[in-house]
């Protein structure tokens, strides 16, 4: 049984007359993995540093692990690993000192702490850059070497702030493979990022925060079940595709036909219609050899861009 490793009631922060973050509720529950979107200034970083308890909230509550961030920020922060957007590495330690020092301050047993510092490389894949200095690390590196010294005290929950931030497609890939395993190892996960293909297939649930104000906050599947409500194939014919549509038009379960300058049709079925085999066996019948037939998939940048039309700037 899953239980709400994360739940925000109504989180303000206020600087001034400046609102960071507006009433914020969120509940991440045992294993999810939470996309959490929005242009810089949006109040991510903010909302994090509240649960990581870095930054008192204004008004409002929240609790990791059922632990309020008022009254047990040290039961947290051992339960927590959180890596800011930014943060510098020491010049004159090596990577495999650098975790050993971490490792040390999260008052990890002397004999125990080698073995966890390796294993912890070896997972982020920079076993090959133990004895390396730290201040010699490319930008990917590093960015994987922050996320190794969070994980030193194998912490349930994860709060990565923009993780892949500044980074070339290789090493954003890399990051992507590593929040996929750290997924898979049953962390619960809170990762931000202006952009959101970065996260699209990583994560079960997605927000989306716009001037400190939590706009979208949905399971992923949720956003594609509501947007397109009813199913959409891509078929692919040899020759005339004009006559395949007319072929189709006719059918009960057919709402629209467009054809591409490709000559592929995209079929829209009306809602509620599932079983689209027969639209398969009518253009076998008729004649035509199918090229492609399958359900359209519709990713979750272009559904996140329907979704928040008219609301997100």
């Amino acid at each position: 049984m899953k239980h709400h490793v994360i739940r925000a009631l109504g989180l303000n922060k206020k600087y001034g007359n400046f609102h960071a973050v507006k009433s914020l509720n969120l509940e991440l529950d045992e294993g999810d993995v939470f996309g959490f979107i929005g242009p810089n200034g949006a109040g991510k970083t903010t909302t994090m540093r509240m649960l990581a308890t870095l930054l008192d909230p204004t008004s409002g509550e929240a609790y990791v692990c059922g632990h309020s961030i008022y009254n047990r920020p040290r039961e947290i922060r051992r339960l927590v690993g959180y890596m800011p957007d930014f943060f510098g590495v020491y010049d004159d330690m090596k990577v495999i000192e650098y975790l050993e020092f971490f490792a040390a301050t999260y008052r990890i047993q002397a004999d125990k702490r080698l073995d966890i510092c390796e294993r912890v490389l070896d997972l982020v894949d920079l076993t090959f850059k133990r004895d390396s200095m730290a201040n010699t690390l490319s930008r990917g590196q590093t960015q994987r070497l922050g996320l190794a010294r969070v994980l030193v005290h194998d912490p349930q929950v994860l709060l990565l702030d923009e993780p892949a931030s500044g980074l070339d497609p290789r090493a954003r890939i890399k990051i992507r493979e590593l929040i996929k395993r750290l997924r898979d190892m049953g962390k619960t996960i809170m990762v931000s990022s202006h952009i959101l293909p970065e996260l699209a297939d990583i994560c079960n649930k997605i927000g989306i925060i716009e001037r400190g104000e939590l706009i979208v906050n949905e399971r992923v599947s949720e956003v594609m079940q509501r947007i397109r409500a009813s199913l959409v194939l891509k078929i692919g014919v040899q020759g005339e595709p004009v006559r395949a549509a007319q072929c189709l038009e006719s059918e009960a379960m057919v709402d629209r036909i467009e054809t591409d300058t490709q000559g592929r049709l995209t079929v829209y079925l009306k809602t509620g219609e599932e079983d689209y085999a027969p639209l398969a066996k009518r253009l076998i019948d008729a004649g035509f050899a199918i090229e492609h037939f399958a359900e359209d998939e519709m990713n979750l940048e272009t559904a996140f861009m329907m979704l928040t039309e008219g609301i997100s700037a």
